[in-house]
């Protein structure tokens, strides 16, 4: 009966299913052997990323298997978040069956959000980063800022919200991933501030918003009529705060599936985007030379000002009060410097 079960599964018409000698070891053993550009090409992480990856991957429990090596079940994970393959075709890439795939691919990422606690995180809350220190215009201004937060829809089998807060540097510092897209960014907010079982990293000043009402995006300064305080303001907030629409068109160009997750769980397809966000961190740290942080990736277009989550809002009213005061200390500073 087994015999009968192995032949109806893997034998068609008397002919074996993989016959082709070029298994995935093989492809494993080309991609590390041949040439960076094709290993790039295909992975999206230089091989030294890829060897500091895969062994804090083993370090933390992946382990080889009788039949396919950790360097393999990374590899394999990452071609299909990067290319968005499906599980047909990563069967006959890698010459393995459709169960195997499965399993290694839920394996990797698994792991991979075992990494999150460490790959994403808030800074100290005490240095300034470069990118704010290094910019005479961001430096007077902002420089004890920390980060930028805003949300992004990642297309699911169930439309999925994903609420980020992001370093100046283009990594993830807070991920909370699984609401609804049609649920608004200040709700998602406001739950990840309430649970405290989402540990979110409150900055200890408070939250700088932009001015409500007024022209805030380079289009909306055609439009005549605001306040001209309040615009170079709000011109400058979103000179710095474009990292998040940069860190987003980079992270799902680099990472296909974003764009349109196949059909896995509501609960595994949370866990792919998290672990996505892991991979970007990771490769921003050790790989941050690639072409997509270079040339900025696939510009997302930034939501108007009426979809600008305004933090304060959320918070107590001593401490808005303090960041309103902030903010047209900022807003008079700049326009006095620039007149």
């Amino acid at each position: 009966m087994l015999a009968e079960y192995h032949q109806r599964r893997y034998i068609i018409s008397g002919v074996p299913r993989n016959v082709s000698t070029f298994n995935g070891r093989n492809r494993t053993l080309e991609l590390l052997q041949g040439p960076d550009e094709k290993f790039v090409q295909v992975l999206w992480l230089n091989k030294e990323c890829f060897y500091r990856l895969s062994s804090l991957l083993t370090e933390n429990g992946l382990r080889d298997t009788r039949s396919i090596s950790a360097h393999e079940q990374l590899m394999m994970f990452l071609t299909i978040v990067g290319h968005c393959d499906t599980n047909r075709r990563s069967r006959f890439e890698w010459r393995h069956s459709g169960e195997i795939v499965s399993r290694h691919f839920h394996n990797v990422c698994a792991h991979l959000l075992a990494l999150a606690p460490r790959l994403i995180g808030p800074p100290d809350f005490v240095n300034t980063t470069s990118k704010i220190e290094n910019n005479p215009n961001f430096f007077s201004y902002f420089r004890d800022c920390i980060g930028a937060m805003d949300g992004t829809h990642i297309p699911c089998i169930v439309d999925a919200d994903l609420q980020n807060a992001f370093h100046f540097d283009m990594k993830f510092i807070y991920v909370v991933a699984g609401w609804e897209g049609s649920v608004h960014d200040a709700r998602v907010l406001r739950d990840a501030q309430c649970d405290q079982s989402f540990r979110f990293p409150h900055p200890p000043a408070g939250y700088l918003a932009p001015y409500r009402g007024t022209n805030y995006h380079l289009r909306d300064r055609r439009r005549q009529g605001g306040d001209p305080k309040k615009e170079r303001f709000n011109y400058h907030h979103s000179s710095l705060r474009n990292v998040v629409e940069r860190t987003f068109g980079i992270w799902k160009s680099r990472f296909q599936i974003l764009r349109g997750i196949p059909h896995y769980t509501v609960r595994m397809q949370r866990d792919i985007i998290i672990a996505c966000a892991v991979l970007h961190n990771f490769i921003k740290m050790f790989a941050d030379d690639t072409d997509l942080f270079n040339n900025g990736g696939e510009q997302q277009e930034d939501g108007g000002d009426d979809q600008y989550v305004d933090p304060s809002t959320q918070q107590q009213n001593v401490e808005a009060i303090a960041m309103g005061d902030l903010r047209d200390y900022i807003r008079d500073t700049i326009w006095d410097s620039e007149h």
